[in-house]
């Protein structure tokens, strides 16, 4: 960005965010709704008998933690930061087509090896917000978990972002504990278990590295978009 080092870093996330504001505004919603559609889909319909995933000592190590129901839900907030922090639709365009494919191999393991997490004791009713949760998104499509893997995916991405517009310690600080807290939470709701969690981190890990190569790549060349 042009005179970048001579602009206070707020005003240069204020105008990236402020570009192409009806794309981002339209394609993000979209996006989400077109991945719970086909999520919910794999989710009744699978091609296989469930595999129900193993407890861990890591699991026992976690107890169930009401508390972490809004984290766990703030997924959809943290997701949406990466795009609107991007000022370029070639930029938009390719970031969205990363996430899809991120979420197109989750899905794709899902529908042909579908997994559950293992049943629980807990009595769900005594807490409504996660008895709701349990209701909406049954235990299947565990492994692995794209909770994770869109929650890892995207904080790399705010990382790289934020350096790039030179922002303080403090606000990568606070994106990373988020996104701690949101992987954390999938644990605490017994949405997951630890298997799904390392599984959901590989591959959010692994897009998120090969994209980012490609985004420094592209970043180097003229755009003309």
């Amino acid at each position: 960005m042009k005179n970048s080092q001579h602009t206070p870093w707020y005003r240069q996330i204020a105008a990236a965010t402020t570009r192409h504001m009806v794309l981002k505004g339209i394609g993000t919603p979209f996006f989400i709704g077109l991945f719970f559609g086909a999520y919910f889909y794999v989710l009744k319909a699978p091609a296989y008998p469930t595999t129900v995933m193993p407890f861990t000592w890591l699991d026992r190590m976690i107890g169930f933690q009401p508390w972490a129901m809004p984290l766990y839900v703030s997924l959809w907030v943290y997701v949406s930061l990466p795009p609107a922090l991007l000022a370029t639709r070639r930029e938009l365009y390719w970031y969205g087509m990363a996430m899809a494919a991120t979420c197109l191999v989750g899905l794709i393991a899902f529908y042909f090896w579908p997994t559950a997490v293992p049943a629980s004791d807990i009595d769900w009713a005594r807490y409504p917000g996660v008895d709701f949760l349990k209701n909406v998104d049954a235990a299947g499509n565990a492994f692995p978990s794209l909770h994770v893997a869109t929650a890892i995916f995207s904080g790399l991405w705010l990382d790289r972002l934020l350096r790039r517009f030179d922002a303080p310690l403090w606000s990568r600080l606070f994106s990373w504990i988020w996104c701690i807290g949101i992987i954390y939470s999938t644990l605490a709701t017994r949405q997951h278990v630890a298997v799904d969690v390392w599984g959901g981190l590989m591959l959010g890990w692994v897009a998120a590295w090969l994209s980012l190569r490609h985004h420094a790549y592209a970043a180097s060349t003229p755009d003309r978009i």
